[in-house]
């Protein structure tokens, strides 16, 4: 019985990835705003996600720490499981612990469309990749502000998302990294001389400020925390980020 639940579990997630994958690629043209749940009101943490998804986000993001790998503890599977039957939204897991390895059966089963760990991580990325692939997620890897994308260039055509955290991970709210820029630059061209397929993602002090800059640098999906669950008129702050990466008109 448990290995038929997990089967259909999987089947379920599986419709979900090519719903990520079908949606982006290969043209990049449809960019996507993922709020960030580490920055909403926990007490009420149902009714703040059914507000952003009535408003029309199409991700959620989920900051996972483990008071290891950053110096913050946060949301395990059972959160996720706790949210997954009231959204569709594709639910977008970043697990910023040390041995990933062992979270990403949970989190799958958990109901994670996307599980993304960091390359500084595990020594064993490539085999993490596989473990993710199999769980019956779509994959993302993502680099910290003081890494290389040399840490990553391996597997760029096993993935998904690259991730590039735009401030070092730990904590909501958080000053932007301006040469953050220049990376997700250097990753775009990296994409487009070798004709891959995966999004580029950014997390780390989003904001109307920077958002069109991060969308001409080469960003796809945007990871915004107090950017939206910080401000009181959420609907509006919703449009004004959707008008600045493009995704509607001003």
């Amino acid at each position: 019985m448990k290995k038929q639940i997990k089967s259909e579990k999987k089947s379920s997630q599986r419709k979900s990835v090519e719903k990520i994958l079908n949606s982006s690629a290969p043209k990049f043209d449809n960019p996507i705003l993922a709020p960030s749940i580490l920055s909403a009101d926990f007490s009420s943490l149902r009714s703040e996600v059914s507000e952003v998804e009535r408003l029309g986000v199409e991700w959620l993001h989920v900051d996972v720490m483990d008071g290891h790998f950053v110096p913050n503890l946060t949301i395990g599977p059972l959160v996720v499981s706790a949210i997954r039957p009231h959204t569709s939204l594709v639910l977008d897991c970043h697990l910023m612990v040390s041995k990933p390895e062992q979270w990403i059966e949970g989190f799958a089963f958990a109901g994670a469309d996307l599980i993304t760990v960091h390359a500084e991580s595990t020594p064993h990325l490539d085999r993490v990749i596989s473990q993710i692939r199999e769980a019956g997620c779509a994959v993302g890897v993502s680099v910290n502000p003081g890494s290389s994308l040399a840490l990553i260039e391996e597997v760029l055509d096993q993935v998904d998302l690259v991730l590039i955290m735009s401030v070092n991970p730990g904590f909501a709210g958080q000053k932007f990294i301006s040469s953050s820029l220049e990376k997700i630059r250097r990753l775009r061209d990296l994409r487009e001389d070798t004709e891959k397929k995966f999004l580029i993602q950014v997390d780390g002090g989003v904001s109307l400020a920077n958002a069109g800059r991060l969308r001409e640098a080469g960003a796809d999906v945007f990871v915004a925390g107090t950017a939206i669950f910080g401000e009181r008129k959420r609907a509006e702050a919703i449009r004004k980020l959707k008008q600045e990466i493009g995704k509607l008109r001003k």
